[in-house]
């Protein structure tokens, strides 16, 4: 019987569900399990292997073996964490031994990776006595820069990690134990504060005394909860003193001075249940004897133990979370270890201590009462989310939790004197987390930077950015980042009651003080119909054409623009592209020689191409080509970086008649226009852009290293190139943005997100400080 057959037949016959068998495709399929190893160098030519393995491999080799600690420099130890489990306590699988336990492990690797940009070997270890897997882990120090513990049953992984943490100089954590408690101590925090409870007050029942349990109840007094109200229970009822059936040194530490002795009891008059035990633990009648407003985390898996619905039904007051992604408040320990271990790496901590774990709590607490991105909403079908009863803990794919955790441990790290690398630059830590979200969050750092150096060389001034849909909800939302951010100063066209309660409706009061204007009631709105009718006398349009499209907001906001009371314009969320792009033409118009054209950014990991028309103009002539080439070249250059101009056809320096020929003439052009610019066509696009052809091939060429702008042909190849790249490659595309106007204009797509509006007003932004200083210099001139 082959492989497949093999499959299919686990497949009919180990699926309970339609669920089961899914997951059993999904684990099969191509590749078997969920991971791989990739090269993080290139290792495509001699050269390149002479330096990966022999001889260039020695050098490191001896750099480390007189200093140790340069491990960290020239190999991946310190971004890689070893999970590791013997399989004796798997989810709610119990043990199943170390080969069953690996798809768990594998499952973790993954994590790690898609939440922190954390690599991880996992390994199965055939060990359940305590030393023998202690001395398992121990000998694999020099490989990994974190450990990571998983599903290893109690008691005998309390005893793991105590002598592990003692016996090893890099953080080791029992993410089982830790990490439950941690997202659920930020849980309580938050649940207290909407009860109106004080920790120190609070009763607690936890149902379940293995490791998660103790580690929750642990932290919870670490919070404020007093010992003495924290009532424990395993499957023999009440952990009491004097009690000697079934207990340990771990259970003896929580063992209360209480009459109760079974779950009901010890439920009476509580605040707070935790389960950390089995399904249908909790029943609703056990509820009714709880205090006012109830907190209920009901945290065994796959199914808690009560669900919300039958919760809710009993104690309608009552506040409820589960492990579940189906109900709100997830208790997903995924908010937790892969930010700490960033955190702990980052600073090469030798352990993830108490202060570290509590900072971590903090974050996360104080990270759920923020608002909440439009983007996270977005992951989640469009659901809202605000701080109270059902969203007390942020959401696993909200891609902050990073951003916040991740430092508050490592300064933690630090303050506690664990750190084997102190972070010097916060600002530039930040933003190296802020690139392992993709490279669209690095290049949109970088616009801001330059966004923020340039008003700071211009006495803090900021680019007055209008926008004439002062009603929309995803600018509005955008407007929030970008005021808080110090990108721009905003200026909002509508009637501005209607405006303000928008904003009011949408809690956005960063806005409050925000300039709206109402176009027909702007003191200048006549010189604008005015100028209006000046410009477009002569293409049809009469003073009362000219004063209908004034009271037009994306006219009004073209000609703010013309006029120099506003420096930019970004509009099109609410109408088509068409229809936007019209009144900037219009009005603001382009600059001489200039050539209208849309062009999309390409954004890959270690660099960006500019790809250009792609929105405007059909087939443009050879002239209009290269000064569309001219204006990409202007904009790789707001990023300081040296433009090359790729001139794109079907072939390479033939020179046929036709396109080939349209484009070496554009190339031709283009340097006649600037002088000195790398540029070079007509060629193909894998030429353009893969330097080791063009030099084995075409050493004759002008084009080194690789194109940044590709300039295509016509609209069609550009738009259906982008396009392509954006749903199939790995890489990630913002715009289209509008080049070749006399002032920073922008126009949206309609179905752009909140994200796409930032990044749009932040390159508009940049756009217009560099047209400013242009303006300035001239001028002067």
């Amino acid at each position: 019987m082959d492989k497949n057959t093999d499959i299919k037949n686990d497949i009919k016959t180990g699926a309970t569900n339609n669920f089961d068998q899914e997951a059993l495709e999904y684990h099969s399929r191509g590749k078997p399990g969920k991971i791989e190893v990739i090269s993080s160098k290139p290792c495509v030519s001699e050269k390149d292997l002479s330096l990966a393995y022999s001889p260039g491999v020695a050098a490191p080799c001896k750099v480390i073996a007189k200093d140790a600690s340069k491990v960290y420099d020239y190999t991946a130890k310190g971004n890689l964490v070893g999970v590791i489990s013997n399989g004796t306590a798997v989810l709610g699988l119990g043990n199943i031994g170390p080969h069953a336990s690996k798809p768990v492990m594998e499952g973790k690797g993954i994590l790690f990776k898609q939440f922190s940009g954390i690599d991880v070997f996992d390994i199965e270890v055939a060990a359940n006595d305590v030393d023998t897997f202690c001395n398992a882990v121990k000998v694999l120090e020099p490989t990994f820069g974190g450990i990571n513990l998983e599903d290893i049953k109690a008691p005998e992984c309390f005893e793991i990690e105590e002598r592990l943490k003692k016996e090893m100089k890099i953080p080791v954590f029992h993410d089982d134990q830790h990490g439950t408690a941690i997202v659920s101590g930020a849980a309580l925090l938050n649940a207290a504060a909407v009860t109106n409870r004080k920790m120190d007050q609070i009763r607690i029942v936890v149902n379940g005394a293995g490791a998660s349990a103790n580690s929750c109840a642990k932290i919870f007094i670490s919070l404020g909860v007093r010992r003495e109200n924290i009532i424990m229970c395993d499957s023999q009822g009440v952990i009491y003193k004097g009690r000697t059936a079934g207990m340990n040194k771990y259970k003896e530490y929580f063992a209360s001075e209480t009459e109760a002795r079974t779950l009901i009891e010890a439920l009476r008059g509580a605040d707070v249940f935790v389960g950390l035990s089995v399904a249908g633990a909790l029943t609703p009648e056990m509820l009714k004897d709880m205090a006012k407003d109830p907190i209920i985390f009901a945290m065994a898996n796959p199914e808690p133990e009560i669900t919300p619905d039958k919760a809710r039904a009993a104690r309608p007051d009552a506040i409820i979370a589960t492990g579940r992604s189906d109900y709100p408040n997830q208790v997903n320990n995924v908010l937790g270890f892969p930010s700490i271990f960033r955190g702990a790496l980052d600073t090469r901590a030798t352990q993830i201590n108490e202060e570290m774990k509590l900072a971590a709590v903090q974050a996360l607490a104080k990270l759920a009462r923020e608002d909440v991105p439009d983007r996270v909403s977005a992951t989640y079908g469009g659901k809202s989310f605000k701080f109270g009863r059902e969203y007390l803990i942020p959401k696993p794919f909200d891609t902050r939790v990073l951003m916040w955790v991740a430092p508050a441990v490592a300064k933690a790290a630090m303050d506690s004197g664990v750190a084997g690398r102190p972070i010097e630059d916060w600002d530039h830590y930040r933003e190296s987390l802020e690139a392992l979200q993709g490279p669209s969050k690095v290049f949109i750092r970088s616009a801001i930077n330059r966004v923020h150096q340039n008003s700071q060389a211009n006495g803090g001034q900021l680019p007055r950015i209008v926008f004439p849909e002062g009603t929309s909800s995803k600018v509005l939302k955008a407007l929030a980042t970008l005021v808080e951010e110090k990108i721009c100063q905003p200026i909002l066209l509508g009637y501005p009651d209607r405006v303000k309660e928008k904003i009011a409706a949408l809690d956005i009061p960063s806005l409050k003080d925000v300039p709206i204007i109402h176009p027909a009631q702007y003191p200048k709105y006549f010189s604008y119909v005015e100028k209006l009718y000046t410009l477009r006398q002569r293409k049809g349009i009469n003073m009362r054409e000219a004063e209908r499209l004034m009271a037009d907001p994306n006219y009004f906001a073209a000609m703010m623009v013309t006029m120099g009371d506003a420096d930019g314009v970004v509009n099109g969320a609410s109408i088509n592209y068409a229809d936007a792009v019209k009144p900037i033409l219009q009005t603001v118009g382009v600059y001489e020689g200039g050539v209208p054209a849309g062009l999309n950014i390409i954004l890959l990991e270690d660099k960006f191409l500019i790809l250009a028309d792609t929105t405007v103009n059909f087939n443009p002539t050879a002239e209009q080509c290269a000064q569309i080439a001219l204006q990409a070249a202007n904009i790789v250059e707001y990023f300081g970086i040296e433009p090359k101009v790729a001139m794109l056809s079907y072939s390479n320096f033939s020179g046929s008649e036709g396109t080939p020929s349209k484009m070496k003439k554009a190339a031709e052009l283009l340097k006649k226009l600037r002088p000195g610019i790398m540029a070079d066509g007509d060629m193909q696009a894998d030429t353009a852009v893969n330097p080791e052809i063009m030099e084995r091939l075409f050493p004759f060429s002008d084009l080194k290293g690789g194109a940044n702008v590709l300039i295509f042909p016509n609209l069609e190849s550009a738009n259906i190139a982008y396009k392509l790249i954006q749903q199939v490659g790995k890489v990630e595309v913002i715009g289209p943005f509008l080049s070749g106007v006399r002032r920073s204009s922008n126009v949206l797509q309609r179905t752009t997100t909140v994200d796409g509006i930032v990044n749009s007003v932040v390159f508009t932004a940049l756009e217009a400080q560099y047209i400013t200083e242009v303006l300035k210099s001239r001028a002067k001139k």
